[in-house]
Parts: C-alpha cells; sequence; structure tokens
C-alpha cells in the first residue's frame, strides 16, 4: 500500500504527500490498482446495497490491490461498514463510489463524506471519482484527498468546456472551436488548475475563503457548504486555528 501522510490541516482540509505526490491532488491511479466491485446503482432497496457491500468486500480480499472502493449507496452505515471492512483487510486508499450521484444529493455527500472521515484512520485518503472544479475546494475542505481526471475527459465527449466557477456547453456559449483532443487537455488543465490552488490556499490558511467564494456556483454547492456548517461544527472546528 502507498503510505500517506499529512503535513498540515486547514480546516479539516488536508495538505498531505502520497508518496511523492503532494495531495489534494489529481490520483494517477490504472484500473489495475483499484479493487474489484460489486457495483450497485445509488439509489437502490438497501437489500441490494447491503449486498453489493459484502460482494465488494470479498473481492477485496481476495485480490487485493491499491485502493478499495466503497459502496453502500445512499445508506450511511453501509458506508461506513463499507470503509471499516475494507480498512480491516489492510487497504488505506479508498474510491468512494456513485461519486455523481451524491454530488446531486447534498445531505447525502456531506453525512458519508464526514462519517468516513470520523470512522477511518487519518493515515487513510479517500478519493471522490467525479467532482465538476466548482465543487473540489469543498470537497477537499471536508476531507478528500484525491480526484480522477476522468470528468475531463467525459465533458470533452459532451463538447462542455470547464473551468474553475462554471461548465460551458460551447454548442450553446461558443466561447472556443476546439477539437475534442484540444478540450480535453483544457479540461484536464482546469482540474490541475483548481488543485493547485486548493493547495496553495491551504498553505496560505485561506481555503475556507475558496469554499465559500466557490459556494455560490450552484445550488448543490450553496446546499452542502450550509448543510456542513450547521451539522459537522464540531468537525469543522477540530481542525480550525483559533486567533
Amino acid at each position: 500500500m502507498k503510505k500517506f501522510e499529512i503535513k498540515i490541516h486547514n480546516g479539516p482540509g488536508r495538505l498531505g504527500k502520497l508518496e511523492d505526490i503532494e495531495t489534494p491532488n489529481i490520483a494517477l491511479i490504472t484500473s489495475s490498482e483499484i479493487a474489484k466491485d460489486e457495483p450497485a446503482p445509488y439509489d437502490i432497496q438497501k437489500e441490494i446495497a447491503t449486498w453489493s457491500v459484502r460482494s465488494t468486500i470479498k473481492k477485496a480480499k481476495d485480490d487485493v490491490r491499491e485502493i478499495g472502493v466503497i459502496q453502500g449507496g445512499k445508506y450511511l452505515d453501509l458506508r461506513v461498514e463499507s470503509a471499516k471492512e475494507l480498512e480491516k483487510i489492510g487497504y488505506n486508499g479508498f474510491l468512494i463510489a456513485n461519486g455523481d450521484d451524491l454530488l446531486l444529493h447534498p445531505k447525502d455527500l456531506v453525512d458519508i463524506v464526514i462519517n468516513l472521515r470520523q470512522n477511518i484512520s487519518p493515515n487513510n485518503y479517500l478519493i471522490f471519482p467525479f467532482a465538476e472544479p466548482s465543487f473540489i475546494p469543498l470537497l477537499c475542505y471536508m476531507g478528500i484527498d484525491g480526484f480522477l481526471n476522468k470528468s475531463a475527459e467525459y465533458y470533452a465527449h459532451l463538447n462542455v468546456l470547464m473551468t474553475a466557477t462554471k461548465n460551458y456547453d460551447l454548442n450553446e456559449y461558443k466561447i472556443y472551436d476546439l477539437s475534442y483532443k484540444e478540450l480535453k487537455i483544457s479540461n484536464e488543465n482546469t482540474l490541475d488548475f483548481v488543485l493547485r490552488e486548493v493547495r496553495e490556499h491551504m498553505k496560505n490558511g485561506t481555503l475556507r475563503n475558496l469554499v465559500e467564494e466557490r459556494s455560490l456556483t450552484s445550488p448543490q454547492n450553496v446546499s452542502t457548504l450550509k448543510l456542513l456548517d450547521k451539522k459537522y461544527q464540531d468537525y469543522l472546528q477540530k481542525y480550525t486555528e483559533l486567533y
């Protein structure tokens, strides 16, 4: 397993090191590094979600790899159980399944991410697989350490330009006329910039300022921050410096 260590906190946000990569960052992992799992939809009956978790844990134990997948759909108890069982096997890197669905359900997103952070070792790292750039500062603030760049490729296929604050459908907003390859590179550069921005704000103790600024970019972003502040003040204050 890859060594992960926290260098500094800015609020609950974590500036760390995964081997020689500074985090939060794009997690440069291949599909072969991710343990086999039993995918299930986000909004599904609990019996099926439970089966997905049990099957995922068994597969992860039978063929141990670098990253375990946290299944459990919309059910908080199953998500926590999934993470803790994977941790017992020896995993210290976790991929949160159904990330795109979680972004559309702020309450579940906040509850799941915060409770995962509270129930596993702080020396374990969490990867969020699908996130728009405007949401990345808030996810990092909650304790996410890594992201996948598949969203850059996905949006390029849709002819959508990613920016730090908004995504633009280039069929409607004719800002640039870009090929798929050019758009994919541009989107990857945006993800890289936003994560560099987050790390520098962490180093300067101003991540919360960036989070509040970006929270105005979408209703889901606003709702997520409000829920976080309302339900988890103790979690937020635990690592927040008092002046």
